[in-house]
């Protein structure tokens, strides 16, 4: 009786192991089918790996080579949804030279400039919930993610723009913020070993995070150009101050600007316009400028 369940157990190992193998020996025979222009039989082929419940880490490759043959039959919709579905589950994949044509190279681009502004701004709300709920480990993640994806080169000119600019300026500050609270305690001292002689240490700028006028050691930063636009004189003065958020890079140049207190819709919109012409000196931390953030009050007179 233990022989007979020894040799079914075995027999189950087996056809487990061949199973995989099939399972790798069959992706291997849709690349050199692809590889042969044979795209319809390698596409049907792909489609029954799809179907069949292929493990994780083959799915992404399955994918890529559906939208690789749709693409080379033409089938421009299907290719761009197919397409869609790479970026979705990998934001930052896009096809080496070496192993496409330009064709499918420019088809992977189009859909990325499409789709990534949507794509990141969601991945930004995600880590952001991670932030609130302190699980900073997967929020730094995120946050990380996004600004790969912010760097590509498919996405440059969105994310020069709001609202992707301001998006980029929260997520430096909020990754900083998660990697620093997810990095682990130090260990405890040895009660044994000798306490080494202190070493003076200078402190280096982060250059991803955005200092403020709290941070111990930073030299903010000096006005050189900054005015505000006169309230409109058709338009009924507030009976209260406004005030403006505002990022200067390590330029002194202003990187985001928003309301914090409102004034009126239309001079908020000319304030924040002017704001954005604003020019300092930047902020230094041991001589190295820094990106920092401050809060200017309005006064209208």
């Amino acid at each position: 009786m233990k022989a007979a369940a020894r040799f079914v157990t075995a027999c189950a190992i087996v056809a487990a192991t061949a199973g995989a193998a099939a399972g790798q020996g069959s992706l291997s025979s849709a690349r050199d089918l692809y590889a042969g222009a044979a795209y319809e039989d390698a596409l049907v082929l792909l489609d029954r790996l799809r179907a069949d419940g292929p493990r994780s880490d083959e799915i992404p490759t399955i994918d890529q080579y559906r939208a690789f043959c749709l693409i080379a039959l033409g089938r421009v919709a299907d290719a761009e949804q197919a397409i869609e579905a790479v970026v979705a589950a990998e934001p930052s994949y896009q096809p080496s030279g070496s192993e496409v044509s330009p064709r499918v190279r420019s088809a992977f681009s189009d859909v990325r400039r499409r789709v990534l502004p949507a794509l990141v701004q969601g991945r930004y709300a995600a880590a952001k919930a991670a932030f609130d709920r302190k699980e900073f480990a997967q929020a730094a993640a995120g946050f990380r993610q996004v600004l790969d994806v912010l760097g590509a080169p498919d996405v440059a000119s969105a994310a020069s723009q709001p609202p992707l600019s301001d998006l980029k300026a929260l997520a430096i500050g909020f990754y900083d913020l998660s990697a620093t609270a997810a990095a682990p305690p130090p260990p405890p001292p040895s009660p044994l070993a000798s306490e080494p002689t202190p070493v003076p240490v200078i402190v280096m700028p982060s250059p991803l995070r955005v200092y403020g006028p709290n941070d111990p050691g930073v030299v903010a930063p000096v006005a050189i150009r900054q005015s505000l636009p006169p309230f409109p004189a058709q338009t009924t003065r507030p009976s209260s101050q406004g005030s403006i958020e505002v990022l200067i890079d390590e330029t002194g140049a202003v990187e985001m600007a928003r309301m914090l207190t409102p004034v009126n819709p239309l001079y908020d919109r000319l304030a924040i316009a002017a704001v954005r012409k604003w020019q300092f000196r930047a902020a230094s931390l041991n001589g190295v400028p820094v990106k920092f953030r401050k809060t200017v009050q309005i006064s209208i007179h």
